[in-house]
């Protein structure tokens, strides 16, 4: 009974979502990617864009699949009181690239409003040191995303190095 039930409410509004569980990692990574974009004091359309964009290509979302999952990472960040929570379970599910890839995915959203500042530098310091991603790597990263959002490298600060 149920089953018909929910497949006539599928045929008026199409699938339904899949819950996202609690614990499921992806929850983290939208988690951190919302404390990134929020390190300026400063939230802008461009960044939620962002946000939305770089968890729906890399994990090739449907709108309500990220829309669920957007929700859940919103929620758990804001109980969050720091980053520990969400690195280390980054950490027990992904692998070393992944991680160094999720730090790229941070610079994108730093990027995502034209320019980077001193708190963004810091948050995403701070999360790389957490998830073992190397200065070198994190670095690199930064360079990587500036380059590919077309923006000169230094935008906002004087140089790291």
């Amino acid at each position: 009974m149920f089953e018909r039930l929910r497949e006539f409410f599928e045929s008026l509004t199409g699938p339904l979502p899949a819950p996202i569980a609690p614990g499921d990692p992806r929850i983290a990574v939208v988690a951190l990617c919302i404390q990134v974009m929020e390190a300026d004091g400063a939230v802008l359309d461009s960044e939620r864009a962002k946000v939305r964009s770089v968890i729906r290509e890399h994990y090739g979302l449907d709108d309500q699949t990220l829309t669920a999952l957007v929700s859940a990472g919103e929620t758990a960040e804001s109980e969050a009181i720091d980053f520990y929570r969400f690195t280390s379970d980054v950490k027990r599910h992904f692998s070393e690239e992944q991680r160094i890839d999720l730090v790229g995915m941070l610079w994108e959203i730093v990027y995502a409003d034209g320019r980077r500042n001193e708190m963004e530098d810091h948050v995403i310091w701070r999360i790389a040191d957490l998830l073992g991603v190397s200065g070198r790597d994190r670095v690199l990263k930064r360079r990587e995303a500036a380059a590919r959002m077309n923006i000169g490298e230094e935008t906002g600060l004087k140089q790291e190095e």
